[in-house]
């Protein structure tokens, strides 16, 4: 087999990706007769044919197929390793995806710390509940929640989080709850994660926990955010089950109370991913070890002071 010139390969890769010489022309910036003439040298180099040629059309031989889904791979992964570059050289700053709950009541909240300590550091946060493909998309760390970590390479432990009943002080003005059963009788919130996350705590699961004897199915609003779940509970819509990472801002605030301190822990934990090219970057590594830390205060801060309820 005669040497393979790169320029050919990548004019028949054109073809595949665009559909036809004309298309792949306009593309790569050249004419139709380079095109074919390009494509027709590799198949004298190959020794097959590759394109079909029916009139005016062109089509992808049997050949053509099967040697254009390997071919394409390989460009694929040069443009992967261009852009891994880019971003390893980019100094505009770090990207963090986080899913959108936890960009908007947690990391947010906590990114004015990042700033104190690293004033002149760029850094953008936003929120996505789909995960990134760290490596191909423009994202260099990933905050994200239980099994779905398992789809990035670069993995570590961030914290686990427990819930606890809280409401806006408006809704106990008229009747103070006098134990913990008697918060089942207020309207009640609910967080329904989608199916692809266990189940987060549910008031079943807290009623169990005080000992209550409630027959009756929990009804009430549901939402698949907690964020919007907690914001009804602010607007003294009931009572939610909150996450303390979330709330912590409002309790110290006053503007949700938690009349009973009686936690659940989440089924599973946070996790931070990053793409490796993240920690070349300026102050990369440096925000990879405060937000490690940062998350070790958030499981003190989370957890029970006495661990007897887990």
């Amino acid at each position: 087999m005669k040497n393979l010139s790169l320029r050919a390969l990548q004019a028949f890769d054109a073809i595949g990706r665009c559909g036809s010489i004309t298309a792949a022309a306009e593309d790569l910036g050249v004419s139709p007769g380079a095109i074919s003439q390009l494509v027709r040298n590799l198949e004298h180099a190959l020794g097959l044919t590759l394109l079909e040629r029916r009139g005016r059309r062109v089509e992808l031989s049997s050949w053509g197929r099967l040697y254009y889904r390997e071919v394409s791979k390989g460009f694929q992964q040069l443009a992967l390793a261009t852009n891994v570059l880019k971003r390893a050289s980019n100094e505009g700053g770090i990207v963090v995806s986080a899913l959108s709950s936890v960009a908007s009541r947690w990391i947010s909240r906590k990114i004015f710390d990042w700033q104190e300590l690293c004033p002149t550091a760029q850094l953008r946060i936003f929120g996505q509940d789909q995960e990134p493909r760290l490596g191909a998309e423009e994202v260099d760390f990933r905050i994200t929640y239980g099994r779905r970590s398992y789809v990035h390479e670069h993995v570590a432990h961030l914290f686990t989080d427990w819930v606890v009943p809280t409401c806006s002080p408006a809704l106990l003005a008229a009747r103070p709850p006098q134990s913990p059963e008697d918060v089942l009788t207020f309207p009640l919130l609910n967080v329904e994660w989608e199916s692809d996350y266990k189940a987060s705590p549910q008031w079943r699961d807290w009623a169990k926990l005080v000992n209550a004897n409630h027959s009756q199915p929990f009804s009430g609003l549901s939402f698949t955010l907690s964020s919007s779940a907690i914001d009804a509970a602010v607007n003294g819509r009931g009572f939610v089950l909150a996450q303390l990472s979330m709330v912590q801002e409002e309790i110290a605030a006053g503007t949700l109370v938690v009349p009973f301190d009686i936690r659940l822990k989440l089924s599973e934990s946070y996790f931070l991913a990053w793409d490796r090219t993240a920690l070349e970057k300026p102050n990369g590594q440096r925000f990879h070890k405060w937000i490690l830390a940062v998350a070790r205060q958030q499981e003190m801060l989370s957890s029970p002071p006495f661990l007897d309820r887990s």
